[in-house]
């Protein structure tokens, strides 16, 4: 896979072992980038990775928990020592731990949120910065969520964390814009694992707001996310950045019917 827009480009994409994740690591390889596929579960990791080295693709697992910074500066580390770049970072990765009331969420429930979303981001930016300087060129992609935007209910932790991450991501556009980095957000709206165990759990509201949704659906995390990660990530993207993109089938137009029965 030496042809295509993202040929002789060096990615590493979190929590690439399933869902958005996984369809991204898949158009990214398709088109021609050395892909580390950093997750946190060995086997989904381990899997991904197989199928694209088999598909013909360079790529490689790192088993990764974002939550522990020398971890994450490792899977930075490594991706230079493997593919000699870091040219491209995706921030995806994201564990759950429940839905609660703003008054009954737990300290560290938005401690694990902050550590998995921001911080952890924090981390993999500062980390990749040197390289993408070195080399006047970068592209950084954090997955963002509609959830913060709209302020879901039962879900402060991760709204507010995505929000934080929404704020560190235009910054860094801002102050590494000279160097030829691009960073921007993307927020969609897939039928990934998540979405999966969320419909398990409240299938009549999923159902809801799959019918609510302007296109009648939920993305496919390879051909409708995977997409426009691949614009965002290649020379075509050169001139954007500090952009919140909604990959969500227009769901963010007149918002999204997200209301769990929560108790009080």
């Amino acid at each position: 896979m030496a042809e295509g827009r993202l040929a002789g480009r060096a990615a590493i994409i979190t929590g690439a072992g399933d869902g958005v994740g996984l369809g991204m690591a898949k158009r990214f390889a398709a088109e021609g980038a050395a892909v580390l596929v950093a997750e946190f579960n060995e086997e989904t990791g381990s899997t991904a990775a197989a199928a694209l080295q088999a598909a013909g693709a360079r790529a490689q697992f790192f088993k990764c928990d974002v939550t522990e910074q020398a971890q994450v500066e490792a899977m930075v580390a490594t991706c230079a020592e493997q593919f000699g770049s870091v040219d491209i970072l995706v921030n995806n990765a994201y564990r759950g731990m429940g839905y609660h009331r703003v008054e009954k969420m737990p300290d560290e429930n938005f401690e694990h949120a902050l550590k998995i979303n921001f911080w952890a981001a924090k981390w993999s930016m500062t980390a990749a910065f040197p390289y993408m300087k070195s080399n006047r060129w970068g592209r950084i992609i954090n997955v963002g969520s509609l959830n913060g935007v709209n302020a879901h209910v039962g879900t402060t932790d991760y709204n507010i964390s995505k929000e934080a991450l929404r704020a560190l991501t235009r910054t860094a556009a801002r102050e590494w814009a000279p160097y030829g980095i691009c960073a921007n957000i993307i927020c969609p709206a897939a039928a990934s694992s998540s979405f999966r165990t969320f419909s398990e759990r409240q299938p009549e509201l999923a159902t809801v707001m799959e019918a609510a949704n302007p296109m009648g659906r939920m993305g496919d995390p390879e051909k409708d996310i995977g997409g426009v990660a691949v614009f965002l990530a290649s020379e075509d993207a050169r001139y954007l950045t500090g952009n919140t993109l909604f990959v969500d089938g227009g769901g963010h137009i007149n918002g999204v019917a997200w209301a769990p029965n929560l108790p009080e």
